[in-house]
């Protein structure tokens, strides 16, 4: 990619050294090679990073910025999930570029008195039919089916479905209307990370403008299980949302 690349490493036998201490290894033989190649961006990067005395920017280095990403890929279809990805990154480049405006992550979106972060289709907030999704627990499959054909008739009139999509009805109903095409605003109980990118079939509905994420303005990178009353919150902002 123009300004990363992506790798899937095999380990087949045991190693000698820690695995990051091989990884940092070799960064530092691309910097070595970097530096014989292309000896005055090299001195270039290197001033620039000694101008940066507290290394307050966390981006800058030379050749690499700090730290890298990685996956430990361990459990069946994983792997064949990355190499997928990592053959549709070039169309999601041209994608993002296309649209860079639904797969940036904005800061201190108002609405209604409310502030949330959010990636995807703002516009679809000023929409004039908004309708909440929200489902007991209790249902049965045959309610279920019936709210759902009930839902695909309002969208088929224009609806812009809401919800935070949490219990079982609320995800089948989602999923349906997400399948057909139909616009959708979901709710998330935690905000996104600066680099947070959608992923799978929610890339390409954020880049038709048929999405929208909304969360708090605010990120943890603590996994907690949602509890009930994160959950009604996330129902009473859905309704201020549609009201």
């Amino acid at each position: 990619m123009p300004d990363h690349f992506h790798a899937i490493l095999f380990v087949t036998s045991c190693l000698s050294l820690p695995l990051g201490t091989i990884l940092n290894g070799f960064k530092t033989g691309c910097r070595h090679s970097f530096r014989t190649l292309h000896p005055v961006l090299y001195d270039a990067a290197v001033q620039l990073q000694h101008q940066d005395i507290h290394r307050q920017d966390r981006s800058r280095g030379i050749l690499f910025a700090p730290q890298y990403n990685d996956k430990i890929l361990l459990r069946e279809g994983q792997l064949d999930h990355w190499l997928q990805y990592l053959s549709d990154n070039p169309r999601r480049l041209l994608v993002k570029r296309d649209h860079p405006e639904f797969f940036r992550v904005q800061r201190s979106l108002t609405w209604k008195g409310m502030t949330f972060s959010a990636i995807g289709n703002s516009f679809l907030l000023r929409k004039p039919f908004l309708v909440q999704i929200q489902c007991s627990r209790s249902l049965t499959t045959g309610q279920i089916e019936e709210k759902k054909e009930e839902v695909l008739s309002l969208c088929r009139q224009g609806a812009i479905l809401v919800s935070p999509s949490i219990s079982p009805g609320e995800r089948a109903i989602m999923r349906e209307a997400f399948d057909a095409g139909f616009p959708e605003i979901i709710l998330k109980d935690n905000g996104f990370a600066p680099l947070t990118k959608p992923t799978g079939r929610s890339f390409d509905a954020c880049a038709n403008g048929q999405l929208l994420l909304l969360g708090p303005t605010y990120h943890n990178n603590e996994y907690k299980t949602i509890c009930r009353s994160e959950c009604l919150n996330l129902n009473e902002i859905v309704r201020k949302i549609t009201e």
